[in-house]
C-alpha cells in the first residue's frame, strides 16, 4: 500500500545579504510568489505554509496555481529534496521523481555507461539494470550514439535517454513537474504511450502542471496553491473552476 501524508507542512528559506531595500524585496516577491517576512535581521521567504492532505492507492493529484504558488516546492518536499521547517511529511512506498531526469549523467561517459550511472542513482541494482538496458537502448532509437560520450548529444537526445531510463522503473509513488517533452512528433507519440504505461503502474501520482487538459486527463483530484498555502482541494473540474475565478486571480 502506498501512502502520502502532509501534516501542516511549512517551508521557509532564509535570504542572506539582501537587507531591507524595497527594490530587492519586490524582485524576490516576483521571483518566488511566496510571502516575505523578517526574522532576526534576515529576510525569510515562506514557500509553503500549513499544507495538509492525504493520498492513498489510486489517487492522482494535480497541483495547480500561478507561477510561484508553491507547486514545484511541494513536489521537492514530497521527494525529500527539501525538508519541511514546520509540520511533517510521511511517505510509504518507492518514490520515482521526474523533477530532474538528467541528474547524475556524466558528460564524458557514454550513453550505455550513463544508463548504469542513472540507474544506480535511482536505486537499481546492477542486475536490474542489466535486465533493462537492451529495452532502454531500443526505445531511445539512438543507435551507435549510445557508444559515444553524452557531451556530443543534442538536448533532445539526452532527454530521450533520460526519459527511457526513468520510465523503465516501477514506482509506488510518481512525482512529476509538467509532462516530459521528448523531441519530434513521431517520437512524442511513442513516448506518450510509454508515459501512460509508466503513470498507470504507479499507485499514487502527483503532477504539477499549467495545462488544464493535462490535469483533466491524468488526475482525479486537484490541489490549488496560492502563495504557498492550500486555496482549494477536491475534484478536478471543481478546483479548476475556482482557479479561473476572479477571487483566486486577485
Amino acid at each position: 500500500m502506498a501512502y502520502i501524508s502532509a501534516d501542516n507542512v511549512g517551508l521557509r528559506f532564509p535570504i542572506i545579504g539582501t537587507g531591507d531595500r524595497s527594490v530587492k524585496k519586490s524582485i524576490l516577491n516576483i521571483a518566488t510568489g511566496g510571502k516575505i517576512t523578517k526574522g532576526s535581521g534576515t529576510l525569510l521567504i515562506t514557500g509553503l505554509e500549513n499544507v495538509t492532505f492525504e493520498l492513498h492507492d489510486g489517487d492522482r493529484l494535480g497541483l495547480i496555481g500561478h507561477n510561484g504558488a508553491g507547486k514545484s516546492t511541494l513536489l521537492k518536499v514530497l521527494a525529500g529534496i527539501y525538508y519541511p521547517t514546520d509540520g511533517k511529511v510521511s511517505v510509504e512506498g518507492r518514490i520515482v521523481s521526474t523533477l530532474n531526469i538528467t541528474l547524475g549523467f556524466e558528460e564524458e561517459a557514454t550513453g550505455f555507461e550513463n544508463i548504469f550511472l542513472r540507474g544506480r542513482l535511482l536505486g537499481l541494482k546492477t542486475d536490474e539494470i542489466n535486465s533493462k538496458v537492451d529495452e532502454i537502448a531500443e526505445f531511445t532509437e539512438l543507435g551507435r550514439y549510445l557508444d559515444l560520450p553524452v557531451r556530443v548529444y543534442s538536448s533532445g537526445m539526452l532527454i530521450r535517454l533520460a526519459f527511457a531510463v526513468m520510465t523503465s522503473l516501477e514506482s509506488d509513488i510518481l512525482l512529476m513537474d509538467e509532462v516530459i517533452g521528448t523531441g519530434d512528433a513521431r517520437f512524442i507519440h511513442k513516448a506518450e504511450e510509454r508515459l501512460n504505461e509508466f503513470i498507470n503502474k504507479a499507485k499514487i501520482m502527483v503532477i504539477a502542471s499549467h495545462s488544464d487538459s493535462v490535469i483533466q486527463e491524468f488526475c482525479n483530484q486537484a490541489l490549488l496553491l496560492k502563495n504557498g498555502t492550500v486555496y482549494a482541494m477536491g475534484g478536478v473540474d471543481e478546483v479548476l473552476e475556482i482557479y479561473q475565478s476572479a477571487d483566486y486571480q486577485d
